[in-house]
């Protein structure tokens, strides 16, 4: 059995190649990411760290032209980042995703990513949708009936080769990052602040929901802990 896994740096996708390479070893799995645009494009280096961490394969895709006429906040040139957790952005949207939603994201990524691993021998892609990002839509394509219709459409699509992984979409992110916590995963070398500055901004949904990730398991982030010792 071989896995490919969707790789943003962060730590829901590092937790899914934490997975994966308990499961099946690193010669038999490997990373894929994606540039679409995103002003954080600080995780793609973090992807190319973690994936040299564990030893797997790494690839890296362009998609930047799917999103050139997007007015998604996340993407470069596009306006400000919103501030505040979800549950606050989410109270004016009246049921939209929000602003930092790119259209159809994991949609696109995980065909892709059905492609490549197609190529490659690869009978599972995972992803690291979780409850949290599709509560109240603010990610619609991260939510339970998202991943079932998709896994349902690469299976088909596939001749049935190829199954979607999704280990956390019922979980909350807590609950990943005490997964990934048990695995040893590497987390002082992933990256989530939306910003695309040189230090995370501690002010974002993606900041403030890993802060709080941390904390509810008793534990510093390892990243804050990282940069201390410089």
């Amino acid at each position: 059995m071989k896995a490919l896994v969707l790789s943003s740096g962060g730590i829901d996708s590092t937790t899914c190649l934490a997975l994966a390479v308990e499961k099946y070893g690193k010669a038999n799995v490997m990373s894929l990411s994606v540039f679409y645009g995103q002003k954080h494009e600080k995780e793609l280096k973090a992807a190319r760290e973690i994936a040299a961490y564990y030893q797997v394969e790494h690839r890296e895709l362009d998609m930047s032209v799917i999103f050139a006429d997007s007015d998604c906040t996340l993407l470069t040139g596009r306006g400000d980042i919103p501030q505040g957790d979800y549950a606050s952005q989410q109270q004016g949207a009246q049921g939209r995703p929000v602003s930092t939603c790119v259209p159809f994201r994991n949609g696109l990524f995980l065909a892709a990513a059905a492609s490549v691993g197609l190529s490659n021998g690869c009978e599972e892609i995972y992803y690291g949708a979780h409850a949290d990002d599709s509560a109240g839509n603010a990610y619609p394509d991260t939510s339970m009936a998202f991943n079932q219709a998709m896994s349902a459409a690469v299976c088909e699509g596939s001749g049935g080769a190829v199954r979607i992984v999704a280990p956390f979409i019922d979980s909350h992110k807590a609950q990943v990052v005490r997964t990934g916590l048990a695995l040893r995963a590497p987390y002082e070398l992933t990256w989530s602040c939306y910003e695309g500055g040189e230090k995370p901004c501690g002010r974002c949904a993606t900041c403030i929901d890993r802060e709080r990730a941390f904390e509810l398991n008793g534990v510093e982030d390892p990243a804050r802990r990282k940069d201390k010792e410089k």
